[in-house]
């Protein structure tokens, strides 16, 4: 199961900087996972400050729905 950013996110980078996959994306007023890239390592689950990160089945639809699209369209958090 791949992680999930929620819109509690502050993008305050920590989740990105832990990443050993670089799943992370900018989508501008939040970062968002690829759920394409991510290897559900639980990595930024444990870092992030905010408690904004869980695995999709515990996430909600929209959120799951919104990192998936927004992933595919938003430049990678570590470039």
């Amino acid at each position: 199961m791949p992680s999930v950013i929620n819109d509690s996110c502050i993008k305050c980078g920590t989740c990105a900087s832990i990443c050993p996959v670089s799943a992370m994306h900018d989508a501008g007023s939040q970062l968002v996972i690829d759920p394409d890239t991510c290897i559900d390592c639980g990595a930024c689950i444990a870092e992030c400050p905010q408690g904004a990160i869980c695995n999709d089945a515990e996430a909600s639809a929209e959120a799951v729905k919104f990192n998936a699209e927004q992933a595919a369209v938003s430049p990678n958090a570590n470039d």
